[in-house]
């Protein structure tokens, strides 16, 4: 995790007062967010808060129609999704996020397709990260339980080798045996100094590994904390996560 201590750190990645939404609805009101340059930030809210439609906008797939979003200070508001692969940030949507008919080998290929060199040696990196992988790399993705796709969209995303990583709800559907085993990639994966930015339902699983969280509610910022300071807070555990 990250050493936040440092105020003064430009941020990666910054939603400045963002308003967007589908066609001429938004679902984003004025929400802000930062991520500096290694941490791991959660976005945790009740469904229907715009927590998906947040990470779809700063990556370019929702229309954002007020504010900012800049990435290392350069301002990608509405940029295409392939334009931000470029620049180092990768996406993993909560749904097909594979392609079921082409091997574990194909799909990591062709998340490579942003590089500009050979990219044997990070998917090299990535079977040593998921070994499962390796192991069925010939294997059609669609015949893989839910945790092992979730594997091969994570391993997709890897193969760019992006500064930033978004998930989105990466352990929604699975089972409980493999929803910590996720979280312990995440860990894996952003102590190796990939920023992350993620939106996820286990949300009080999601805190305690955070360095920062966000809660959203109705398309809104409600709170703002380290992951342990709002993994105390009465009022957060109370409306937003299930109790204390």
């Amino acid at each position: 995790m990250h050493d936040t201590s440092n105020p003064v750190q430009a941020p990666m990645l910054a939603v400045e007062g963002v308003s967007g939404g589908y066609g001429d609805v938004n679902i984003l009101e004025d929400v802000d967010l930062h991520v500096v340059a290694g941490e791991l930030v959660v976005i945790v809210g009740p469904n229907g808060a715009g927590k998906s439609t947040l990470m779809k906008a700063a990556f370019g797939l929702v229309r954002v129609s007020a504010g900012r979003i800049r990435l290392q200070g350069d301002d990608i508001t509405n940029i295409s999704p392939d334009r931000l692969a470029r620049r180092g940030m990768s996406y993993v949507p909560q749904e097909a996020n594979v392609f079921p008919t082409l091997s574990v080998q194909e799909n990591l290929e062709i998340g490579g397709y942003a590089r500009v060199e050979d990219g044997r040696r990070q998917m090299q990196h990535i079977f040593e990260l998921f070994p499962k992988l390796a192991e069925r790399r010939k294997q059609p993705a669609g015949v893989m339980s839910g945790g092992e796709r979730q594997m091969v969209a994570m391993g997709r995303a890897l193969m760019i080798e992006p500064r930033l990583l978004m998930l989105d709800e990466p352990t929604a559907g699975l089972a409980p045996a493999y929803v910590s085993q996720v979280f312990d990639w995440i860990r894996a994966i952003n102590g190796e100094g990939i920023s992350i930015l993620m939106v996820e339902q286990n949300a009080k699983q999601a805190l305690a590994i955070a360095d920062r969280g966000y809660v959203l509610a109705t398309g809104r910022n409600r709170h703002h904390d380290t992951g342990a300071n709002l993994l105390a807070d009465p009022e957060v555990a109370d409306m937003f996560l299930g109790g204390r």
